[in-house]
């Protein structure tokens, strides 16, 4: 019975904060993925020059949005990115490597996520077991027998 208690307050406990994390997701791409910055002005806000944006653009490491103008319009996403490819750089890394790694880590994001909603699955699915388990349960009236008074009931009409 506790038992039973413990999975279902974990299985709650799981769908709240998995509800939680998705709606802080969901904020923050609306906010962070909202290009308003001009190129100047996100060279500026990451301590980079102009040319080296347009670089990065160009070798793929960042695609910002553009106007119907075209140009360039950059979002607290991209300035995030663009902060993280300056670390990377600063350590020692050439571009190809940072854009290596950029991939590496979008890979382990979508595998985190795959693993999120697979291990999701499985609570589903052994929660559902635990539900079969209870309907197909028959109860039994039968009083149990200690195995010696068994032993020696058959031991006295041997006899």
């Amino acid at each position: 019975m506790a038992e039973r208690k413990t999975e279902r307050k974990a299985e709650r406990t799981t769908a709240r904060t998995t509800a939680r994390t998705t709606e802080r997701r969901a904020e923050h791409a609306i906010y962070s993925d909202q290009a308003v910055y001009v190129i100047s002005v996100a060279a500026e806000l990451t301590g980079m020059h102009p040319q080296t944006l347009r670089i990065y653009e160009r070798k793929g490491l960042l695609d910002p949005s553009r106007t119907s103008g075209g140009s360039r319009r950059f979002s607290e996403s991209d300035l995030a990115r663009l902060r993280h490819i300056q670390e990377l750089t600063a350590t020692g890394l050439n571009l190809e490597g940072v854009r290596r790694v950029l991939q590496l880590e979008a890979e382990v994001t979508t595998l985190r996520d795959e693993l999120v909603a697979v291990r999701a699955q499985a609570l589903e699915a052994v929660a559902a077991t635990h539900r079969q388990y209870r309907r197909d349960l028959v109860p039994l009236r039968q009083s149990p027998v200690p195995y010696a008074a068994r032993r020696r009931k058959d031991a006295s009409s041997a006899s």
